[in-house]
């Protein structure tokens, strides 16, 4: 089997409730996101989607991704899509970084891989684990009081986890955890995310302010070292997210018991293929993960929905559905939240067949010629 077409296409995605709102007045109010189509001469197509989260979250910006995706095409033609690993390493040798440029192609390889084998990706990735798995939710920055009334109305959903946007002014920070670990029923769970907002000052004094609540501390500050000094300096759990990047970050970090989770988000690692390596060490680790991406609507949403449903639950602390989040659907078959929960597909791949109506033209096609 060879890849015989390359089509890329820009979907834009609006959200619900209007603008999504983080640390630092960072803010986004519709998705850009990119699509890409492998064709083969097997007639077996598959599909993946990379989304930034804006070009001021990670080093990664949509358009990027789709100039990146040009440089790449050529190399992919003739290449046997099933084979994942040689393709990443073809990838990582005409690119060098910019992981988040090739997770679409390595997913819409997953995608291929599974159609041919006749089985979901996340059997592939290692088998399903039970019906299905826990969500969180999070919470777009706000004041104190609208915040913790958005944890009361997305329970009433089913969700039990939630992530509160923080990282601002460090006083309303402390008020806005406050406030929402008030209205928090047994068995919740409450995650603090400053997205590296915080000077370390700053986040010493929120942790310390905090003490008394039950609440996870994620990425308080933007290096590595900032938010170890500040891990030493609290009890509560601790969550790296930004800064793990690669499977040597994450060793370094495990060395030093810089967290009891790390996020780990599939286009920040460069595809599923190495997702699932990073996956996999945490599980032999005992490290907990949340499993994500940085965004994305149903394809991407699918995408996680398999590395998170072939995880094993005691390690899973949560995974999303981004594409609850948006007002456009862009592909068939994508998973749906219920209660709180989700499940993968059972369907061949990733499960999902593009609304292609509303792909629309795609951006550039390339077939070696």
């Amino acid at each position: 089997m060879k890849i015989t077409r390359v089509s890329v296409y820009q979907v834009d995605l609006p959200l619900h409730e209007g603008t999504y709102k983080w640390s630092g007045g960072k803010s986004v109010e519709v998705f850009d996101s990119t699509v890409v189509q492998l064709e083969t001469d097997a007639g077996v197509t598959g599909f993946g989607e990379v989304c930034p989260l804006g070009p001021f979250y990670l080093p990664s910006y949509a358009a990027g991704a789709r100039a990146g995706m040009a440089e790449l095409a050529p190399h992919l033609i003739g290449m046997d899509p099933t084979e994942t690993t040689a393709v990443n390493r073809r990838l990582d040798a005409a690119l060098k970084g910019h992981p988040y440029v090739k997770s679409a192609i390595d997913m819409a390889c997953w995608d291929i891989l599974g159609k041919v084998a006749g089985l979901p990706v996340c059997t592939l990735l290692g088998g399903r684990y039970g019906d299905d798995f826990v969500l969180y939710r999070a919470i777009s920055q706000q004041s104190p009081e609208e915040m913790a009334a958005n944890i009361v109305g997305y329970r009433e959903q089913g969700y039990r986890r939630f992530q509160l946007k923080v990282g601002g002014d460090p006083d309303t920070d402390i008020a806005r955890i406050r406030a929402a670990s008030q209205v928090l029923e047994p068995g919740d769970k409450l995650i603090a995310d400053a997205n590296t907002g915080w000077l370390m000052h700053e986040a010493a004094r929120v942790v310390r302010a905090v003490r008394d609540i039950d609440v996870y501390i994620e990425q308080p500050c933007a290096s590595y070292e900032e938010c170890l000094a500040i891990r030493r300096r609290t009890d509560h759990p601790f969550v790296m997210d930004e800064s793990i990047d690669s499977v040597e970050v994450l060793l370094r970090g495990r060395a030093d018991l810089a967290m009891d989770v790390v996020n780990l988000k599939i286009s920040k690692l460069g595809g599923l293929t190495k997702a699932r390596q990073a996956r996999d060490l945490c599980a032999s680790l005992g490290i907990a993960m949340t499993i994500e991406d940085a965004w994305g609507g149903d394809i991407v949403t699918a995408a996680i929905s398999h590395l998170a449903h072939s995880t094993p639950p005691e390690l899973l602390f949560t995974s999303t559905d981004f594409n609850s989040y948006v007002t456009v659907s862009t592909a068939e078959g994508a998973p749906q939240r219920e209660n709180g929960r989700m499940s993968a597909s059972q369907a061949p791949g990733l499960g999902i067949t593009p609304r292609m109506e509303v792909l629309g033209d795609p951006v550039f096609v390339h077939n070696g010629a």
